[in-house]
């Protein structure tokens, strides 16, 4: 880890602390599963509203698994892209019940062979249930690690290559969790606030407001 690596990390540690924390609302890692499915092109604060009654309604794997489509689509509406969804979860539920006895597995491949979970949302589990080190890629982390100078990458698979690279691992998952707060407060797609941001100093960023 270069200096201005570690400068970074210690004062994204410092301005958010190193406690883990997800945005989404779930009690188990099947309803974070799910949480995590329904929430791509989607904010957390609509899927957390969404799945409070989602969640009540089908407890467990099991019932979701023998949810009806059309119904699944009327209840998960509002977060859009609800077709390919509510067919995605219902499968996968059907997949973990059948085939993982209602237990979410834990490995990549295990993951990412459900339906509708790519690497993104596999790394979530991962991460924040098994606590195995893992790199999650949204919109956030592709943009600010580019802006840092972590990546020239645009693809998120190649942007998890430069950063697991770059991030010593006790703070992968940690890097995820403290940069889509930095991204939604100060380093935001439009307008960053580069008057306010603590890493103005270090940023490498072409388009700057400030030197």
């Amino acid at each position: 880890m270069t200096k201005r690596t570690k400068q970074i990390l210690d004062l994204l540690d410092t301005y958010y602390t190193t406690e883990y924390r997800c945005s989404l609302n779930y009690k188990t890692p099947w309803e974070l599963l799910v949480a995590t499915m329904l929430s791509a092109q989607c904010t957390d604060e609509r899927v957390n509203i969404v799945t409070k009654d989602l969640f009540q309604k089908y407890p467990t794997v099991e019932a979701f698994a023998n949810a009806d489509i059309e119904e699944m689509e009327r209840d998960i509406h509002s977060i859009g892209f609800y077709h390919s969804k509510a067919k995605n979860v219902i499968r996968t539920a059907q997949l973990i019940h059948i085939e993982f006895h209602d237990e979410v597995p834990a490995t990549l491949e295990e993951l990412t062979s459900l339906p509708g979970v790519g690497r993104k949302t596999a790394n979530v589990i991962r991460g924040n249930i098994f606590h195995d080190p893992s790199i999650v890629v949204d919109t956030h982390v592709k943009r600010i690690s580019k802006r840092l100078g972590f990546t020239k990458e645009t693809e998120p698979d190649k942007v998890e290559q430069d950063l697991m690279k770059v991030l010593p691992k006790d703070h992968w998952i940690l890097y995820n969790i403290q940069i889509i707060t930095f991204g939604r407060e100060i380093c935001t797609a439009r307008n960053p606030k580069c008057a306010e941001c603590f890493l103005s100093g270090i940023c490498k960023a072409a388009d700057k407001t400030i030197g």
